[in-house]
């Protein structure tokens, strides 16, 4: 298998069945900035993201994740992931024309219904005169609206058996695992992926609700802890319900705040500081049940809805 060929987490497309009020609170409660809309979706990004969105927010009648959207590494990494994905045996939908933020992409699921897919060519933001940086090597400039993070992070998927998620991403994608939860029961309870020197870029834990295809949340990143104390209060001021946080993450050390936004997809703040994975020789760090238990990283419990609540919300048999 070809090492390198996914570059990064390029975007995440998310449902709301609350549609105006969710492009509301991206805007200008957690600061986004919005590159187009039109019929059905706006086009999001942080401002030191470089790609033309980084979160497509999508009318629906229900909530969740549309797709989850890696770039290639070059146009010959795309065809090469492509040769390993179609002889996977894993669910394949083929090619789309593309977004309005990049061009062809191949589509393909994973067994628990979510919707990857991996594409090239791929669209900078059209810059108003006001979002022009002062430094050329920013991607735009800093607005400091609402909580203003800087890129987008990671995912959290929910996964009915992490142990064949974690097969499926090493195959399609060439991910590798970092750190991962094994349960008293022989059952692996999440793991963080990477496709670079990043600590993460998607992670996936165990799905508690019976459903498929579910998030779990999605996470831009800022770039000091005081920006997540600062956007407790901004959440605070609005009426966005918190879930957890601010505190610190045992497992990847991230400094968070959890906040479910207006539809109730669950949406991170996180600081992940400059923590990259050198070593090439890189072991994944194992958490035991025992240790998980134990709560974060100062010792606050895990409250229960984390494990609970997910998007859409679990049917009621």
């Amino acid at each position: 298998m070809t090492g390198h060929d996914i570059a990064h987490l390029g975007h995440v497309e998310i449902f709301t069945d609350r549609y105006d009020e969710s492009l509301a609170f991206f805007i200008n409660v957690y600061g986004l900035s919005l590159s187009a809309e039109d019929e059905t979706s706006a086009y999001l990004r942080a401002w030191d993201d470089y790609e033309f969105h980084t979160l497509k927010l999508s009318r629906s009648d229900t909530t969740g994740v549309g797709h989850i959207g890696y770039r290639a590494s070059s146009p010959e990494a795309l065809e090469r992931r492509v040769a390993a994905i179609e002889a996977s045996g894993y669910k394949t939908h083929g090619w789309t024309e593309g977004d309005l933020g990049h061009g062809p992409a191949f589509r393909f699921e994973d067994p628990f219904g979510h919707i990857f897919e991996i594409y090239w060519e791929t669209r900078r933001p059209d810059l108003k005169d006001d979002e022009r940086p002062a430094l050329k090597n920013m991607a735009s400039r800093f607005h400091g609206r609402g909580c203003h993070p800087r890129r987008l992070d990671h995912v959290n998927l929910l996964a009915a058996d992490v142990a064949e998620f974690r097969r499926f991403m090493e195959t399609c994608l060439g991910s590798r695992v970092t750190e991962y939860i094994q349960l008293d029961n022989g059952r692996i309870g999440g793991c963080w992926f990477t496709v670079n020197n990043k600590t993460y870029d998607l992670a996936c834990t165990e799905e508690h609700g019976g459903q498929q295809g579910r998030l779990h949340h999605v996470t831009y990143a800022t770039d000091q802890r005081e920006d997540i104390l600062r956007a407790a209060d901004i959440m605070l001021e609005n009426g966005v319900h918190i879930e957890t946080g601010p505190h610190k993450h045992a497992i990847q050390g991230t400094f968070f705040l959890y906040v479910w936004e207006p539809a109730g997809n669950r949406i991170e703040l996180a600081n992940a500081g400059a923590r990259l994975i050198l070593a090439p020789d890189w072991e994944p760090v194992c958490w035991t049940e025992a240790e998980r238990k134990k709560g974060q990283a100062w010792g606050l419990k895990t409250i229960e809805t984390f494990h609970t609540h997910g998007t859409p919300p679990a049917s009621k048999n």
